[in-house]
């Protein structure tokens, strides 16, 4: 029998500095400190349109050498927006705070790319109306974005609104 998991609740990183990491998280992506717990250096933060309990749990372990790009371990975490608006907003959030580090289609979603200061890398994700991912059901291509014209095309069109339906207002 297999595991009747409905979605990823959160997420939990091990960082050299917590406040450092709080900060970025909270530039980036608005999101509110929750909860500490000063026993374990560790925060405990909020997306702000979540409906979750917390969304990021960071641990503060001091500096440590930081593990080779591509070596085993976690590779990203994605974060889903609304509209491809809000991707759009995103990147520019993301340059302007110097974490920007790529972007590409994968056919049924659009994607940009960010890592935090301990290099943990994230993306930030737009996915298409479920009735539009066509020969992407299934398929995940590397593609050139081409967000101007995605914008374009796709200005409007919410396809994450309804998943957060229990979400504070």
């Amino acid at each position: 029998m297999t595991i009747n998991a409905v979605r990823l609740n959160h997420a939990v990183l091990f960082v050299a500095d917590l406040e450092r990491s709080i900060a970025l998280y909270q530039k980036a992506f608005g999101m509110t400190v929750m909860a500490r717990e000063p026993r374990a250096n560790a925060a405990f933060l909020r997306l702000p349109r979540s409906g979750n309990h917390h969304d990021l749990g960071l641990f503060g372990v001091g500096p440590q050498p930081p593990r080779p790009r591509g070596s085993l371990g976690l590779y990203h975490l994605a974060w889903q927006v609304d509209t491809i608006d809000e991707l759009e907003q995103a990147r520019i959030t993301l340059a302007e705070l110097g974490a920007f580090t790529g972007e590409s289609s994968h056919g049924a979603t659009k994607s940009i790319y960010g890592a935090d200061p301990d290099g943990n890398e994230f993306e930030v994700m737009w996915m298409l109306p479920r009735a539009s991912w066509g020969e992407f059901e299934n398929a995940a291509p590397v593609s050139r974005l081409d967000l101007a014209a995605d914008v374009t095309r796709w200005s409007g069109v919410r396809t994450a609104a309804d998943l957060n339906q229990d979400a504070a207002p």
